[in-house]
């Protein structure tokens, strides 16, 4: 995943003028992935291991010296096959992906500081890739006036533009659809603007 100098430009047009008409702030982040996963593959070349001495107990006469060989060999190749990106994360449930994938969108709402702006009417617009999660948070001054659904509408221009592979394109539609949202409910205070616009790449 590569962004060029003109594509973090289009992001931050975008940002810009969004919130000409808004005292609202739009941080957008996108991450390859919201965890590196590290444990899963210890833990399914741990169960292949386990598993792998019964068959040859039961129908061989090998040695001990022979199938204990023949597990670590299991266990070592298992673990590299599962350390593969794409394999690691398509053995686990949906579930846990959007778990681990929505824990990293508020970490990325506390770093990124949405939630110190002064009229508290920051949003972030998050993507994980490896996850396939798009989400809209709002800080707490605009949640309250804004409906689940009309932060959804944005998120769905998001998915929209990305199925075809045409990220910032996604980025600068949801942008547009926030600002809007933003401009209706927060108009602009006069206040300087307050966070970085900008598409941080994590």
């Amino acid at each position: 995943m590569q962004f060029t100098k003109v594509d973090h430009e289009t992001v931050a047009a975008a940002i810009r003028e969004a919130e000409k008409k808004t005292c609202g702030q739009i941080v957008c982040v996108i991450a390859r992935s919201s965890s590196d996963y590290a444990t899963i593959p210890l833990i399914f070349a741990s169960a292949l291991a386990l598993l792998a001495p019964w068959p040859m107990i039961v129908f061989t006469g090998w040695s001990v010296q022979r199938i204990f060989l023949i597990q670590l060999a299991v266990f070592v190749v298992a673990g590299l096959i599962f350390s593969l990106t794409p394999l690691r994360t398509a053995l686990l449930p949906r579930s846990l992906l959007r778990a681990r994938a929505h824990r990293a969108a508020l970490e990325q709402f506390v770093v990124r500081r949405v939630a110190h702006t002064k009229n508290r009417c920051g949003v972030l617009i998050f993507v994980s890739l490896a996850e396939h999660y798009a989400r809209i948070i709002p800080d707490e001054g605009i949640a309250q006036k804004v409906s689940s659904a009309e932060w959804q509408a944005a998120v769905d221009a998001l998915i929209t533009h990305m199925r075809t592979g045409r990220i910032v394109a996604g980025f600068s539609a949801a942008i547009e659809r926030a600002g809007a949202v933003l401009a209706a409910n927060a108009p602009p205070d006069g206040l300087p603007n307050e966070l970085p616009d900008r598409l941080y790449v994590v």
